[in-house]
């Protein structure tokens, strides 16, 4: 908790100079909101797991695995187009969620370990590495939702500094270009509903001038069981599209 206080108190006036220069072009804010969603839905479902359920035990590793592997390509995109564009203009300028990165690297490829070893333990030995797993990724989980705050405190307040809205449009277009889009419809189903009503219809309603109407209504109905029914109800009423898509017959 010490060093939470530290942080919080070192980026006092970062984020008081964030907050002067808003709104401004967040790229950071709704993919966080997503990763937020799912380590904490990930973590509540390791935590209350049963290893001596089969089919439990194999659906709740393959969302850790899940999980991972997007945060390893998250910090992949934010090392090759955000801490990129800010080092370009200022040199070392993302050097402390850089580092952080490296750290997250590590841990991710322990965790991968872990959830490997739960996976081919013998019944009585099951209980205990769960519960490994459970400290561990909630130590991850605790990291990074400081790392996030940086990133959209600190790195944020330099990116706005650095670039134009217009720039940081453009920077964040290369970024979503390349993602593949198995992994696009993975960040929909955590993002969509994590979001505010105001930012939903943001990007649900520019997704839907990119896309033809079939991928889109396929999107929506993919995104659709996970959300709550009154940000649906305000979604179908923003997007103009009938309330009971997505849901069965």
């Amino acid at each position: 908790m010490n060093t939470l206080a530290t942080r919080a108190s070192t980026h006092e006036s970062t984020r008081e100079a964030a907050a002067a220069t808003a709104p401004r072009f967040d790229m950071y804010g709704p993919i966080h909101k997503a990763l937020r969603s799912f380590m904490c839905d990930t973590l509540l479902l390791v935590g209350r797991m049963d290893t001596g359920d089969a089919a439990e035990l194999d659906a709740t590793l393959a969302q850790v695995d899940a999980l991972l592997v997007l945060c390893l390509n998250h910090l992949e995109h934010e090392n090759a187009f955000v801490h990129a564009a800010i080092e370009a203009r200022r040199p070392a300028g993302a050097s402390r969620t850089a580092d952080d990165h490296v750290e997250h690297i590590e841990t991710i490829a322990a965790l991968r370990e872990e959830t490997a070893a739960l996976r081919r333990a013998k019944a009585p030995t099951q209980p205990l590495l769960a519960h490994r797993l459970y400290h561990h990724l909630s130590l991850f989980v605790a990291e990074n939702l400081q790392h996030m705050h940086i990133e959209e405190t600190a790195n944020n307040a330099a990116l706005w500094a650095l670039y134009s809205d217009a720039e940081l449009h453009e920077i964040h277009a290369r970024l979503i270009a390349s993602i593949p889009p198995a992994q696009e419809l993975l960040v929909a189903r955590w993002m969509i509903p994590a979001v505010c009503p105001m930012e939903r219809a943001a990007i649900v309603g520019h997704a839907k001038s990119q896309m033809p109407p079939e991928a889109f209504l396929g999107v929506l109905a993919h995104v659709r069981p996970h959300m709550d029914q009154p940000g649906w109800l305000k979604l179908a009423a923003a997007l103009g599209v009938p309330a009971s898509l997505g849901l069965s017959a």
